[in-house]
């Protein structure tokens, strides 16, 4: 292991790599991956599911319910990255495009305009 964190390409490799030594690239097909990112998703509501807003703040003090959320957003993430990888899809580019075109139709207060999200 390393001091510093993966980009998002090296995790993207070990995600393939892993896939790949266990014969699972059949099985990973784009409909497959949406519904394992939805279900992964799901456990990760699941977390909050019940909590009020003042506890969902909280939720990373307490070590056990910390670990699995990191565990939870681990699984979305790798689901995600997976998806990319086989749609052709650069995560990183694909979320600058979309935070620019936000950026357009929601100018901020004081912009062109006060537009809310909806």
């Amino acid at each position: 292991m390393t001091d510093h964190p993966p980009d998002l390409a090296a995790l993207q490799r070990r995600l393939a790599e892993f896939a790949a030594a266990r014969n699972w690239q059949p099985y990973h097909t784009p409909k497959n991956l949406v519904a394992a990112l939805s279900v992964e998703a799901s456990e990760l509501v699941e977390i909050f599911q019940w909590l009020t807003p003042e506890q969902s703040e909280r939720v990373m003090a307490d070590p056990g319910t910390a670990h699995r959320v990191r565990d939870e957003v681990a699984d979305v993430l790798a689901y995600l990255l997976q998806l990319c990888e086989v749609l052709g899809v650069d995560p990183l580019a694909a979320l600058a495009a979309k935070i620019e075109r936000n950026e357009l139709r929601f100018p901020a207060p004081g912009g062109q305009g006060d537009a809310t999200p909806g």
